[in-house]
């Protein structure tokens, strides 16, 4: 995800040197009777002069637009089903639930950071705690996920609010400007009064200008990022299904997860004991169980008991 903010802050900046950088945006000053030359040393305005034009408070519509092309830009980058819920992923993790081997599941989700191994992660830390613990957790995991995603979104929203605000600033700022000039010198300085109330048009366009693609992306966005968070979570549903959760209570998978942990109680030794988990030569060498290594084909397993079924 820090790629995706990377890529779209550069995305903006390029944007905005592009913008800086043209001499001519073709805003003449036409004559004021048609078909009269034009006056000596009127000519097209460049955004730098238009920018000057508007006043300080442009500074803060300059920045407004950059945050909006980055949040669009990484918006578009990271807010996709394919993102959040990579196949292969899917693939490997659904390999290793199928086979019982819930510790390796849990250690592809710590090493393949995204929406599904994020929740699915958080889901398995509870699965021995029963199936209402666990829906809960992917239900928790999911709702502080999706919050981080849309995060960015939501600023389009706050962004699309405020610029017009910030460009009514600035056309208060050029009315009482202009007004300040009509008093101090009446209708003989033309040009002031023009300078001034240029510059309260040039703000009220900018403002509007930052706020309509802020909210248009903004629901596209939002659209996109609730579209792609319920599809992750069915894959993670998906994932869970086939989960024995009966056969498993009590069993811890995570970080506290280790086989040198110590004996377990006899009451939960003798139900890892009854407990058949299967096992694929070709994915682990550990027991599911207890994580220890064990030999291809041994049965059961010698460190904790568990009754362990080999894939051919």
């Amino acid at each position: 995800m820090k790629m995706y903010s990377r890529l779209a802050w550069f995305a903006g900046l390029a944007l905005i040197v592009i913008l800086l950088g043209s001499a001519d945006l073709g805003w003449a000053q036409e004559a004021a009777a048609a078909g009269e030359p034009a006056a000596a040393g009127t000519h097209d305005k460049t955004f730098i002069e238009v920018m000057k034009e508007g006043g300080p408070v442009m500074i803060f519509l300059v920045i407004a637009s950059i945050l909006v092309m980055t949040f669009t830009v990484e918006g578009f980058l990271k807010l996709n089903k394919r993102k959040l819920a990579p196949p292969a992923l899917i693939a490997r993790l659904r390999e290793s639930v199928t086979t019982g081997n819930y510790q390796e599941a849990w250690s592809i989700c710590q090493s393949n950071r995204c929406f599904v191994s994020a929740v699915l992660g958080s889901a398995l830390e509870r699965i021995g705690r029963g199936k209402d613990q666990t829906d809960f957790a992917v239900q928790e995991a999911s709702l502080r996920e999706g919050t981080l995603l849309k995060m960015n979104v939501t600023y389009l929203s706050v962004i699309g609010v405020v610029s017009p605000m910030i460009g009514l600033t600035g056309t208060v700022i050029g009315m009482i400007k202009a007004f300040s000039t009509l008093g101090a010198s009446g209708i003989g300085n033309p040009q002031g009064l023009a300078s001034a109330i240029g510059e309260v048009l040039v703000c009220t366009a900018a403002g509007l200008v930052v706020a309509i693609p802020a909210f248009v992306f903004f629901y596209i966005l939002k659209s996109m990022a609730t579209s792609a968070i319920l599809v992750a979570e069915s894959e993670v549903y998906h994932l869970l299904d086939d989960i024995p959760f009966d056969q498993i209570s009590g069993l811890r998978i995570g970080e506290s997860f280790s086989s040198n942990a110590g004996a377990p109680a006899p009451e939960a030794a003798a139900a890892a004991a009854a407990t058949s988990q299967r096992v694929s030569r070709s994915m682990t060498t550990n027991c599911p169980q207890c994580n220890a290594a064990i030999t291809p084909g041994t049965n059961p397993c010698p460190n904790c008991g568990v009754v362990l079924e080999w894939d051919n």
